[in-house]
């Protein structure tokens, strides 16, 4: 039995990341209805917003998940709506998950925690998680500056604990997911992918930039500080790289990027996955093609097997 699927209750072991402001119902309950597994945001810090959210995903009895950025939520009023509302899953991020274990698992909820090293992996099996979400540094959004893909990431892990991993970054569809599988995975996540779905709220130009993009479309920022991020190249970003640094202000346009479709207004968050997607589809359209690419390799690498070849 995948240990994903039974903690999450998912018909398919392919998750949606928690995008800032991007990640509520309307997206997650499109990902979790196509069989996935929709994840609403609580990062944008619109606690009351994000509370409906949820709710709503209650109210829709579809399996869902939140999650639950330490380091940005203002205080513990998620936390405790979280676990007084229904809620079954959970994927911490951010920090430390420690302080908020006990009261999760107090609650009924499966824990999961975002690692992006075999260090931060080893330390949350220790405070008690129930698995992990292996970030490589090909994933958007807020990255470790000490580079490591997810198809090391994922080995080293592996080798260190035993609770379900699900990889993150770098993974559009069903090649990805194989490899994943391969190396330790027993589910993926992907975000750049969801962010250019049809059911996504953010503007076309934020879609069609993600479509346009090479594999080489993106730029790692802020190295030497904190946040360290990956986002799109675009003038904006050019210039961030050119100085190396960033400061608070960075981001103060960034719903002008995800719903006014000025892509200079901020970084427009993005992987380097971004290079293989190549057209805006339906949640249902990126899953049920993801899962038919998925079954189609390993039938073939089974066959392999089974004769002892190598094609």
């Amino acid at each position: 039995m995948n240990r994903v699927l039974a903690h999450t209750g998912a018909r398919y072991p392919i998750l949606q990341a928690p995008m800032g402001w991007i990640a509520r119902s309307t997206l997650a309950s499109a990902v979790s209805r196509a069989g996935g597994l929709g994840i609403i945001e609580t990062s944008s810090g619109e606690t009351a917003n994000c509370q409906r959210e949820i709710q709503a995903m209650v109210d829709s009895g579809l399996p869902f998940g939140v999650n639950l950025p330490i380091r940005f939520l203002k205080d513990e009023a998620m936390l405790r709506f979280v676990c007084e509302s229904g809620v079954r899953f959970v994927t911490t991020s951010a920090g430390s998950p420690a302080k908020f274990i006990a009261p999760l698992k107090a609650a009924g909820i499966v824990v999961y925690h975002a690692v992006p090293t075999v260090e931060a992996a080893i330390k949350c099996v220790e405070a008690g998680v129930d698995g992990l979400v292996v970030e490589g540094s090909e994933g958007g959004g807020f990255k470790n500056p000490e580079e490591v893909s997810t198809m090391v990431l994922l080995q080293a892990i592996r080798e260190k604990v035993d609770v379900p991993l699900i990889a993150a970054g770098g993974i559009v569809d069903g090649r990805g997911m194989a490899a994943a599988f391969a190396l330790g995975a027993e589910a993926v996540q992907m975000g750049t992918r969801f962010v250019a779905s049809a059911e996504s709220p953010v503007h076309a130009h934020y879609k069609g930039a993600i479509v346009q993009a090479s594999t080489t479309g993106t730029w790692m920022l802020n190295t030497q500080s904190s946040p360290c991020i990956r986002a799109l190249k675009t003038p904006f970003t050019e210039t961030i790289h050119a100085a190396g640094v960033m400061g608070p202000e960075t981001f103060n346009g960034i719903q002008g990027v995800y719903f006014g479709g000025d892509m200079n207004a901020a970084p427009a968050l993005a992987g380097q996955s971004a290079g293989l997607i190549h057209a805006v589809k339906t949640a249902q359209e990126i899953i049920e093609e993801t899962v038919h690419e998925f079954h189609a390799i390993t039938a073939r690498l089974g066959a392999m097997a089974a004769a002892h070849s190598f094609g």
